[in-house]
C-alpha cells in the first residue's frame, strides 16, 4: 500500500527527478550524489544521502538488482519543506523491514532500516505495480524557510 502523502502545497513541487543506476555496490555513491544534488541546500540533505545509502546498498546486496546485469532507480520528488526519496529494485522473495536490533549490537550489517525508521518522517516499502520488484521510500519534512524557492522555480 502507498501511504505517499503529498506535501500541503502540491502547486510548488517541481518535476520528478530520476535515475537509473547498474546494481553495483560502486553505485551507490552515485546514487547518494544525485539525492544530495537534488536537495541541496536542504537543511535534510544528510540525513537524505544517507539513508539513500541504506536503502540502496539493500537494493544491491539483497534483491536481484545486484545480479550480473541487475540495476537500481532513484526518484526524488520535491516541495518546500518535504521531499521523497524511492528507490526502485528487481525484487526478493523478502519484505524489507527494520530489524530493531539491540544498540549494543556490534555486528556490521542488519541496521540500514533501522536508521531509515529513526529518521525519515514516514518510510515504506510496496510491490512495483508492473511486479517487476519492489520500491522502497522514505520522506522527510522540514521547516520550510521564507523565500525558500521551490523546485520549480530552481528549475527555470
Amino acid at each position: 500500500m502507498d501511504e505517499r502523502q503529498p506535501p500541503p502545497d502540491t502547486e510548488v513541487r517541481g518535476p520528478l527527478a530520476r535515475r537509473r543506476f547498474p546494481g553495483l555496490a560502486s553505485q551507490i555513491q552515485y546514487a547518494r550524489r544525485f539525492v544530495e544534488r537534488m536537495l541541496a541546500p536542504s537543511p535534510e540533505t544528510t540525513t537524505a544521502t544517507l539513508l539513500t545509502s541504506e536503502v540502496a546498498t539493500n537494493a544491491v546486496r539483497h534483491s536481484s538488482s545486484g545480479m550480473p546485469g541487475g540495476k537500481f532507480e532513484v526518484t526524488v520528488d520535491l516541495a518546500p519543506g518535504w521531499a521523497r526519496v524511492e528507490v526502485r529494485d528487481l525484487g526478493s522473495p523478502e519484505q524489507p523491514r527494520a530489524q530493531h536490533r539491540d544498540p549494543y549490537d556490534t555486528s556490521e550489517h542488519g541496521r540500514g532500516l533501522d536508521l531509515v525508521e529513526a529518521l525519515a518522517a514516514k518510510w515504506g516499502s510496496e510491490s512495483r505495480p508492473d511486479g517487476l520488484g519492489r520500491l522502497v521510500w522514505f520522506e522527510l519534512v522540514w521547516e520550510a524557510q521564507a523565500g525558500e524557492e521551490s523546485p520549480a522555480q530552481l528549475a527555470e
